[in-house]
């Protein structure tokens, strides 16, 4: 209780300028004595008013207290007093409610059973409003030897001939009365049960939900309200996880009412100023709380229901008014609201269908039953009107993949059913209203049992209705045009390339053409006699210039040759790799260019979402108005979907009222700058069938398409299990690939999507570059042996210094200025040895030689 005050302080003092303080003290049940000590000490520090104890004798002694020093005093106990604030509901008031369910029910003859003689004003009302003709009525008192051992009455109760009882009693005991009633053996199918007590809700009935036993009672408050799940919050149950679920509900009435008593005094503290003065209440003193009597006249003229647990709340004199009773019904899925009742209107029936105690058995079986079921229609592929030349009525005029699965389940559990056409309006649910719209309204107010169509499973929705287990799993995605045909680029045939490809072609050629400079300097039998006829030359050439190298190897690149032939084993090796290796590039260019030319590389404005919330190349966007896409992005706390939500709030116009309508607005968007955020398998349905469109990027979330049904449903379990099998054994992939990929479609699916051509990375090629390197670098090192071996032979042939030789040598061969040799020069160190006359044969000997 404590830490319900706490919480009712919270929210209590949200927008109050001066915020209430919450002074607690524990005392003993039943000790007024303590109680009184306690009240007197807050009095002295100063209070502004009182929630008294759970003790009704307590509870009296300190009300006359609070009334003499014109404190106000609140409480919430089933008996009265005039000198306090009852927030509880009037004896009178729960006698009439349980007179209008006796006779709803048309009890004839029933046993009243109370727990103490406080409860006969209950039977006195509700006899006084029966008159001279009720019904014949067997008063019994539980609770008779006052040690909780009900056993002896309840025997009695199974041997007597009544099976309808009316039980009225403290939440302290009730429990254990249902307890030892199910070990007597009157909680059965023979038996039907009222229980007068308010906190019904909040018992364990885990065990009494197959009993077959009919029990029906009353509650102020439904565990569905979200202020009620947000307490149950910070009081530490998770709500869907626990065992409070199925309608029932650990919050008590003593809990809900203290929490309303502390919103009713807050919403007062508006108007009428709360002085907490010091008062003395040990002595004689004729102190009071000043304004204390105008506070207490001011509760009794408001009328709130805001914030509150138990509805709304005001006064006449100082019984409370203003509430409406949920009229509930254990079933074997739960706890389950199927009736209201109030002073205005008395019981009114919500009952949407009787269900039977137990699964189990065959009256719970669906077998022979007749539900109605909802549709949209037309919406393809789920639901839509036969194209016949005959006129169709009933079930056989709609066709579509909603009516297929309806079929397949009722084959399954055997149920026969009534489809009906419930419009575009899936239905929405306020939860501060506690109302809903379109097929959730029909559902809860029982004009239908289920719905099927393409209806998203959504928390909000789960508010108002139950779900099946999804029968299809989806999510949002982008409609957007097909990816269009790129223009010529100027420089496109480059594309069968990389530019890595391309960097690394250029730096092979230019090595390669450095390589043949290189070795036919180094390479003798490259220097050639310029003028054949002369025997003994002056001078030799070499072929291999700068500029020949250079056009040596764009010949070969080209697949063209050229008038040089390479003469010394190591240029040819080079030639040789270079040549092979133009043949693999060429070869690869030519096919992927090919491919490039053949196949259409698309471009489009946008890939993902990430370039629609930035409106990449001014696309903009939108989404049905009302629906789950909508709320989506409304209630998301990723930083694109608030951006793309902001976007669609500032430009309604981009938004439609249907998919239809956004579907058509894409395909026909100029310039192709529209996109449309839908559910994915929409989308598949109609790119199927129109071939300008497609799906772009990812899915944004997860969701499922479910069966919506009443809350609490007996027959869910049925449901669920009945949709398993079907996915188990292919059913619903079956149905999905006919009314999607078959029925009205096959339009795009005679041309395969070409995949787009791809340049040529260094990935593709590196292996042949990887031949080409290995090659050059066993062919230079040749080049480079030959040579040292033709210098080593010519200086000994000559008598020099091998040193001398090799200066002059490599002086030689990077003297890039000049492609002739002298061979007869005085400046030459062969031309001052004794063998300085050498012929040309003489030389072509000793490179042969050499090599």
């Amino acid at each position: 209780m404590t830490l319900v005050a706490e919480c009712a302080m919270e929210v209590a003092n949200i927008d109050l300028q001066t915020p209430l303080v919450l002074r607690q003290e524990e005392v003993p049940f039943g000790n007024s004595f303590q109680g009184y000590g306690k009240l007197c000490k807050m009095m002295q520090i100063g209070i502004g008013a009182v929630l008294g104890p759970s003790s009704k004798h307590t509870a009296l002694h300190l009300m006359s207290i609070c009334d003499a020093k014109d404190v106000p005093y609140f409480y919430g106990h089933m008996w009265q007093s005039a000198e306090a604030f009852n927030l509880h509901p009037h004896q009178d008031d729960i006698s009439k409610a349980l007179h209008s369910l006796l006779t709803e029910f048309q009890w004839s003859r029933f046993i009243f059973l109370y727990e103490s003689t406080e409860y006969l004003n209950i039977l006195n009302t509700i006899m006084a409003l029966y008159g001279l003709n009720g019904p014949i009525i067997t008063v019994l008192r539980y609770d008779i030897n006052l040690n909780g051992n009900f056993k002896s009455v309840l025997r009695r109760i199974r041997k007597s001939i009544d099976n309808y009882i009316v039980v009225v009693g403290s939440s302290d005991t009730m429990p254990e009365f249902l307890r030892q009633a199910q070990q007597v053996g009157i909680i059965n199918e023979d038996y039907k049960y009222i229980i007068g007590n308010l906190d019904f809700h909040s018992f364990d009935l885990e065990e009494y939900k197959y009993s077959e036993a009919n029990i029906t009672s009353l509650r102020m408050f439904s565990p569905e309200k979200l202020r009620v799940k947000e307490l149950m919050l910070k009081l530490g149950y998770t709500y869907a996880l626990d065992e409070y679920q199925n309608g029932s509900c650990p919050i008590t009435v003593e809990m809900a009412l203290t929490y309303d008593a502390l919103q009713l005094i807050a919403e007062t503290t508006k108007h009428i100023s709360l002085k907490a003065e010091p008062l003395n209440c040990t002595d004689r003193s004729d102190g009071v709380t000043e304004d204390g009597s105008t506070f207490k006249n001011y509760v009794r003229s408001l009328n709130i229901h805001k914030r509150t647990l138990t509805g709304q709340i005001y006064f006449e004199g100082n019984v409370r008014k203003g509430y409406t009773f949920d009229v509930i019904e254990l079933q074997p899925s739960g706890v389950v609201k199927v009736g209201t009742w109030n002073e205005l209107s008395n019981y009114t029936s919500q009952r949407l269908k009787p269900t039977s105690a137990i699964f189990e058995n065959f009256d719970n079986t669906l077998v022979n039953r007749t539900f109605i079921i909802l549709l949209s229609v037309p919406n393809k592929p789920y639901a839509s009107l036969v194209e016949s030349y005959k006129k169709l009525d009933g079930n056989n005029q709609f066709e579509g993949y909603g009516v297929e699965l309806i079929k397949e389940l009722a084959n399954k559990l055997g149920f026969n059913y009534t489809l009906i056409n419930g419009g575009n309006d899936y239905g929405s649910y306020n939860k501060s209203t506690n109302t809903s719209t379109g097929m959730l309204k029909e559902i809860r107010e029982g004009r239908a049992d289920l719905a099927v169509t393409d209806l998203t499973i959504t928390s909000e929705r789960e508010e108002a209705v139950d779900f099946s287990i999804p029968f299809m799993s989806l999510g949002i995605a982008i409609l957007y045009v097909k990816p269009q045909q790129a223009p010529p680029a100027t420089f496109s045939f480059m594309d069968p390339f990389s530019e890595e490809v391309w960097w690394y072609l250029g730096l092979a050629f230019l090595g390669v053409s450095l390589s043949f400079f290189i070795l036919g300097r180094l390479s003798p039998k490259e220097w050639d006699n310029p003028c054949p006829c002369i025997e003994e030359p002056i001078e030799l050439e070499n072929q291999f210039t700068i500029s020949n190298s250079l056009w040596f190897t764009t010949g070969a690149l080209l697949q063209q040759g050229s008038e040089i032939a390479p003469k010394a084993l190591s240029v040819r090796t080079v030639a040789s790799i270079w040549w092979f290796f133009t043949l693999i590039m060429v070869s690869s260019y030519t096919a992927n260019l090919a491919a490039f030319l053949t196949i259409e590389t698309p471009t489009t404005l946008i890939e993902n979402v990430n370039d629609l919330a930035e409106n990449k190349g001014g696309v903009v966007y939108g989404a049905k108005r009302t629906g789950s896409t909508r709320n989506f992005f409304m209630t998301s706390e990723d930083e694109r979907y608030k951006k793309m939500n902001e976007f669609m709030t500032k430009n309604p116009q981009y938004l439609t009222e249907t998919n239809q309508e956004g579907f058509e607005r894409v395909k026909n968007s100029k310039d192709h700058t529209y996109a449309f955020l839908m559910e994915s398998t929409s989308i598949e349905y109609n790119t199927m069938r129109e071939c300008s469109l497609k799906k772009i990027g990812d899915a944004l979330d997860e969701k499922g398409y479910g069966i919506a049904m009443r809350k609490n449903w007996a027959y869910r379990d049925k449901f669920n299990n009945a949709l398993l099998e079907l996915q188990e054994q292919g059913v619903l992939a079956k149905m999905k690939n006919k009314w999607w990929n078959e029925v009205g479609a096959g339009i795009c699916t005679t041309k395969a999507e070409q995949s787009d051509a791809k340049s040529l990375s260094m990935e593709n090629l590196e292996g042949i570059y990887v031949v080409l390197l290995a090659g050059s670098g066993l062919a230079l090192l040749h080049g480079i042996i030959s040579w040292i071996c033709f210098v080593i032979r010519k200086a000994s042939n000559h008598k020099v210094s091998l040193k001398d030789a090799f200066t002059e040598e490599f002086k030689f061969v990077i003297d890039f200025s000049t492609y002739t040799r002298e061979l007869k020069t005085s400046a030459s160190i062969y031309s001052r040895s004794r063998n300085s006359s050498i012929s040309i044969d003489t030389l072509e000997a000793n490179s042969t030689q050499n090599i």
